[in-house]
């Protein structure tokens, strides 16, 4: 039969309770006041509408500066065409002020203005609408301004009274053309 020892009973009683009470007591001190807990709720209230407020602002700040960037494009849009037609008007103040009254001098002139304004075309991307006899109309890029009766077919350019342009693929101006008829049909 085993030994009964009723003080080793106690003693391990007794540690038994105290562990329980240190682990209670652990628990108790681990947990947060109510007064800490509001603290931290507060803190991270005002965290949070700091973070609100700076994401409202660098809202605004893009909006501001979309706005910005949009009236400078509308400002400048027409810089880079501007630029490329101060030496057309360069070459038109010298013709202007050339007293030779030479006629092939001018005529030299007026053809270096041209080509200078064809190469400013290029830059900026406008193109010529300028259809050939024969074409049939297309109405986005050629104006009817004259109904004549021809051998060609109908609808079909039978000249072209003043050439179009677009730039890039918006129509400025539609070619302005004389455009075939049935023979026997009258406008």
């Amino acid at each position: 039969m085993s030994e009964h020892n009723p003080v080793t009973e106690t003693e391990e009683a007794v540690e038994s309770v105290e562990t329980i009470e240190t682990e209670q007591t652990e628990e108790v001190q681990e947990k947060p006041s109510y007064e800490d807990l509001e603290a931290k709720i507060a803190e991270l209230e005002n965290t949070l509408k700091d973070e609100q407020l700076r994401g409202l602002a660098n809202e605004q700040n893009l909006r501001r500066r979309h706005q910005e960037e949009i009236q400078a494009t509308h400002k400048f849009a027409g810089q880079k065409f501007a630029s490329e037609m101060l030496p057309v008007k360069d070459f038109l103040e010298m013709a202007l002020l050339d007293q030779s009254g030479n006629f092939e001098a001018l005529k030299m002139g007026v053809q270096m203005t041209l080509n200078e304004l064809n190469k400013a075309f290029e830059h900026t991307q406008i193109t010529e609408i300028n259809p050939q006899p024969g074409d049939k109309l297309d109405p986005h890029h050629h104006q009817a301004m004259q109904m004549v009766e021809s051998e060609q077919e109908p609808n079909t350019i039978v000249s072209v009274m003043k050439k179009g342009y677009q730039l890039a693929d918006r129509v400025l101006r539609p070619a302005m053309v004389t455009v075939a008829q049935n023979q026997g049909n009258e406008n």
